[in-house]
């Protein structure tokens, strides 16, 4: 298979078969790649075009990627720096705690924010973010290694299936990938 034809999706795909895809099209790109940076990047293009084949809200998305656990930070102050993503550009680091993506990486639990302006600490890196999921990527004796980060022009962008496929993911990605 050309590797370029991972991103096409149908467009006449329900979301739950969307992601499935998705899944599969990650699997086989990680085949024998346990590269993280890799493995990252190829996945950050598979959400864009999922995301892009899909009706709205989904197709409303303007951010498709990943944070990373910054290991150069003190342990008493953990941050994250920008991984591979699509869309405009991001901000560079986030600390543990802090918005959206630092909340996630700090609790360890998915954040689904239906309305980004009523999350309190949110870090507007795009104004016209509305909504967001972050997904806590977990890898066992190194706890956060990185984070998914799905933004979304419209409010309330994402529900439960959005929730299930993307923990799905981070656990595929946790598993398949060699961390820092």
């Amino acid at each position: 298979m050309v590797h370029a034809d991972a991103t096409n999706f149908s467009p006449n795909l329900t979301k739950p078969e969307a992601y499935q895809q998705l899944l599969d099209e990650v699997e086989g790109l990680c085949y024998e790649q346990r590269n993280w940076v890799c493995n990252l990047s190829n996945t950050s293009s598979l959400l864009w075009h999922l995301y892009r084949s899909l009706p709205s809200p989904s197709s409303s998305v303007n951010w498709a990627g990943f944070y990373v656990h910054d290991h150069t930070s003190p342990p008493t102050k953990p941050r994250l720096i920008l991984g591979p993503f699509q869309g405009k550009v991001a901000c560079q680091t986030i600390n543990f705690g802090r918005g959206v993506c630092g909340t996630a990486a700090a609790t360890q639990t998915t954040q689904l924010v239906p309305d980004v302006e009523q999350f309190p600490g949110h870090i507007a890196c795009d104004s016209s973010s509305k909504s967001e999921i972050v997904v806590p990527i977990m890898v066992e004796g190194k706890g956060v290694v990185g984070i998914i980060d799905i933004d979304c022009t419209v409010e309330n962008g994402f529900d439960q299936i959005d929730k299930e496929y993307l923990e799905k993911l981070a656990d595929f990605l946790a598993k398949s990938s060699d961390w820092p």
